[in-house]
């Protein structure tokens, strides 16, 4: 994924808003302030600080963070809704900051399109012609703007509800029509600000996996807002995790939730399941620890895997079996072995311990 075309890149972006935001950044960079002194001293609100990520063509990167991380001002300065204090922003390897008035709206209208947490669906308007509404607002005439938009709706499952008004319609469906909207336009990337985050769980679980599928069957990236890690890990490719403005760190969910940057970052996946998420890979020993371990088991007689098994998969194979251990296989070789003991210690989340 990350050696794909990079459709976004992010270059060292800052938003601090306030008159004197150019000596605030110099007072980060320089003094190393944080958000509360930088409003003391300044007047400043540090909304981003020094933001630099890249995602990639069809790839789903999640930026997390609890209210006041900065996420929602991030993504708002990529397809620049927000202007950035410092640094730049790529789309397609085009500065934003560069574009004129014509070319930042075609920008967004034809590869950038965003679903935002309150749909804001035209009340007057029904389903087919809210979804219709981008194309509209270009130009397109009404047959062909009606035949995309019915296009999209049939891949959100609302092909039935055209006529309806929004009125007429569940949180979940309306969200559906925002989703559906964004995808009239074909865009190649989908910003997405904590959509379900006002639904109810299982409505809010449906549409997370709905989103995930559709957006990888039609080759779409997305960047989507979420405070909620559940979420992101669910949803994402890669995630990005925000505090105070900063990302702390970027990687997969399996790459954070074995590896976490720093205790917030540990506090934060503490409680996360690693069932489903953590692989043999990152819980196997050395094949040589293992014989020492135990000298006289060869590797080649146990039950085997490969590196992508979960955790959840190790336990059947262990159970399954009443071996004490299994071999990791990639590209036909034995290349570690997980022991029971390895697999305790995951599941506790003492990540991949060394032989003992």
């Amino acid at each position: 994924m990350e050696n794909g075309e990079v459709l976004i890149d992010c270059q060292s972006v800052w938003k601090v808003f306030g008159t004197r935001s150019a000596e605030a950044i110099r007072a980060i960079t320089e003094r190393g302030l944080g958000k509360t002194e930088v409003l003391q001293q300044f007047g400043c609100v540090v909304g981003v600080s020094d933001a630099t990520l890249k995602v990639h063509r069809g790839e789903i990167f999640c930026i997390m963070g609890l209210s006041g991380s900065g996420k929602s001002t991030l993504i708002r300065q990529l397809n620049r809704l927000i202007e950035p204090s410092l640094g730049k922003v790529l789309v397609k390897g085009r500065d934003l900051a560069q574009m004129d008035a014509a070319t930042l709206r075609e920008t967004r209208a034809r590869h950038i399109g965003m679903v935002f947490q309150s749909v804001a669906l035209l009340p007057q308007r029904n389903v087919l012609e809210n979804a219709a509404f981008g194309l509209e607002v270009q130009g397109v005439g009404r047959d062909e703007r009606n035949q995309a938009a019915r296009a999209a709706l049939a891949k959100v499952g609302l092909s039935d509800w055209l006529d309806r008004y929004p009125s007429e319609l569940s949180g979940g469906m309306q969200q559906r029509v925002g989703l559906a909207r964004a995808l009239t336009s074909d865009p190649e990337i989908i910003l997405m600000d904590e959509p379900f985050s006002a639904l109810d769980p299982l409505i809010r679980r449906q549409l997370q996996d709905e989103f995930r599928q559709l957006t990888k069957d039609l080759g779409k990236s997305a960047v989507f807002i979420t405070h909620d890690l559940d979420e992101a890990i669910r949803i994402g490719d890669r995630i990005a995790i925000m505090k105070d403005g900063v990302i702390i760190q970027v990687g997969t969910a399996e790459d954070i939730v074995m590896n976490p940057a720093d205790q917030y970052v540990a506090d934060f996946v503490a409680g996360i399941s690693r069932l489903h998420l953590v692989k043999a890979h990152s819980v196997m020993i050395p094949v040589a620890d293992f014989r020492a371990l135990d000298p006289a088991t060869d590797p080649a007689s146990l039950p085997q895997c490969d590196g992508q098994a979960d955790i959840d998969a190790l336990i059947g194979k262990i159970t399954e079996t009443g071996s004490d251990a299994v071999a990791v296989t990639e590209d036909g070789a034995i290349a570690g072995v997980v022991t029971t003991r390895n697999l305790l210690l995951s599941v506790r989340g003492d990540g991949a311990p060394a032989a003992h």
